[in-house]
């Protein structure tokens, strides 16, 4: 698939571990087709993410999301031991995506080159064992949310995508 075929619809979820190229492709997308793009740092404790979501969904124009509800799932267990976000939240966002015309998209990469990415971008970067837990919590998710909606993967390291950062 041709990155810019996502351009297509009006909703768009990137996600993925950190460096595998959401916000180069988010920012390329969002340069050449015209979505607001929304990137999710890290939400307090103290905030409703489900419903932070809900309102973002609930706007007008094209919106790509450069990470979102779905890291929740990953990261929050693998770092916090939870999930802020829980499976039934998740679902529904997934179809409030799909019902805006959108579509998840599944980043990834093999560990090794996520790994050379963050180490060039930052000059360091978390241990291939913890890229490799977070690859696998990714898939683990995708696999779920794709019995519920629609899912398409693309592997970034077949990309030539240059670093944004």
């Amino acid at each position: 698939m041709n990155p810019d075929e996502i351009a297509g619809y009006r909703t768009v979820v990137l996600e993925g571990c950190d460096g595998v190229g959401k916000s180069t492709l988010g920012e390329r997308l969002s340069t050449h087709h015209g979505f607001t793009l929304v990137h999710s740092p890290r939400t307090p404790d103290h905030l409703d993410l489900a419903s932070r979501y809900r309102t973002i969904l609930a706007g007008e124009g094209k919106i790509l999301f450069d990470r979102c509800f779905i890291s929740e799932l990953v990261y929050g267990p693998l770092h916090r031991g939870r999930s802020r976000i829980n499976w039934s939240q998740a679902i529904d966002l997934a179809e409030s995506v799909i019902q805006r015309a959108g579509v998840l998209v599944h980043l990834t990469a093999p560990p090794v080159v996520i790994h050379q990415r963050l180490i060039g971008r930052d000059g360091e970067a978390v241990s291939l064992e913890e890229i490799s837990a977070l690859v696998s919590g990714y898939e683990r998710v995708f696999s779920t949310l794709a019995d519920y909606t629609r899912v398409l993967t693309l592997d970034t390291s077949l990309l030539d995508l240059p670093s944004t950062g």
